[in-house]
C-alpha cells in the first residue's frame, strides 16, 4: 500500500470558479481606466485588449507562463499608445494591475473547500500548483499550504514535469508518496501520472473522461470527497 507524504491542489477551477473570478476583475480593471486612464477605455475595446495581448507575446514570448508580467505588460502599450510617456505609463500601469490582481483574488471557495484543506492538513503536507497567477499566501491559504509551485517560478505550466518534479523535491517525497488534485485532464491528471504521481480528478461538471489520456487513480464530484479518496488510494495494493 502507498504511504501518502504530500498532496498538492491546482488552485483555478479545483478550489473556485475562475471563470466567474475573471469577469468580476476584468470588470473592476475597467472600471478604474475609466477613471484614471479613460482614454485606454475608449480606444482598447476587450477584442482590442486581447488582440493587443496577442502582439505583446509575439514581442515577449518568455512571458506567456507569467500571467502578472504579460497583464502588466498589455497594460503598460495600452497605455504608451494611447500618448502617455515611458514613466507615466510605467506608473499607471503599474497601478492599474495592483487594482486588478487585488480583486483577482477575490475568490468564492467551492463548497466544502476550506474544510477539505484544513482536513488534509491534519496529516498531509499540501503544496498549491498553478499555471495561473493566484497567490496562496495572498488568499491566506498558507495556513493550509505548505508551499507553492507557479508556472512562473519554474518557466514552464503544467502538464510539463517541471512544476510536479519541483513540488516533489520541496516535499522531499517520491513520485508514489505523492497524490495530485486538480480539474484539468491534461494539465494536472495526465502530467502528475506522467511523473508517477497518483491522481484525483475534480470533475464537478460530470464531464467524461477524454480519449488517449491517463486515468485518474480517483475521481470526485464534490471537493468534499477528496480525504476519501486519499485514503482509497492510500489502502490500494
Amino acid at each position: 500500500m502507498p504511504t501518502i507524504k504530500v498532496i498538492t491542489f491546482d488552485l483555478d477551477n479545483t478550489l473556485w470558479d475562475v471563470q466567474r473570478v475573471m469577469i468580476k476583475a476584468e470588470q473592476h480593471l475597467r472600471s478604474w481606466l475609466t477613471a484614471e486612464v479613460p482614454e485606454v477605455v475608449a480606444h482598447y475595446s476587450g477584442e482590442a485588449l486581447r488582440d493587443l495581448r496577442t502582439t505583446v507575446l509575439a514581442e515577449h514570448p518568455n512571458l506567456v507562463h507569467d500571467l502578472s508580467k504579460l497583464r502588466r505588460e498589455v497594460i503598460y502599450q495600452a497605455i504608451r499608445r494611447c500618448g502617455y510617456g515611458r514613466i507615466e505609463a510605467g506608473t499607471r500601469a503599474d497601478a492599474a494591475f495592483a487594482e486588478f490582481y487585488e480583486a483577482r483574488h477575490r475568490v468564492e471557495y467551492f463548497e466544502g473547500a476550506l474544510e477539505t484543506l484544513a482536513t488534509l492538513a491534519e496529516n498531509y503536507l499540501l503544496g498549491a500548483l498553478t499555471n495561473g497567477n493566484a497567490d496562496f499566501k495572498k488568499l491566506q491559504l498558507d495556513r493550509f499550504f505548505s508551499f507553492g509551485v507557479s508556472s512562473a517560478d519554474v518557466g514552464v505550466g503544467k502538464p510539463a514535469p517541471d512544476m510536479f518534479i519541483n513540488a516533489l523535491n520541496r516535499a522531499d517525497a517520491l513520485a508514489v508518496e505523492a497524490i495530485h488534485v486538480g480539474d484539468h485532464l491534461i494539465d494536472d491528471i495526465q502530467g502528475a501520472a506522467t511523473v508517477g504521481m497518483h491522481t484525483i480528478w475534480v470533475n464537478l461538471k460530470d464531464q467524461p473522461l477524454m480519449p488517449d489520456t491517463i486515468n485518474p487513480s480517483a475521481t470526485v464530484s464534490r471537493i468534499s470527497d477528496v480525504p476519501a479518496s486519499v485514503v482509497a488510494i492510500e489502502q490500494t495494493p
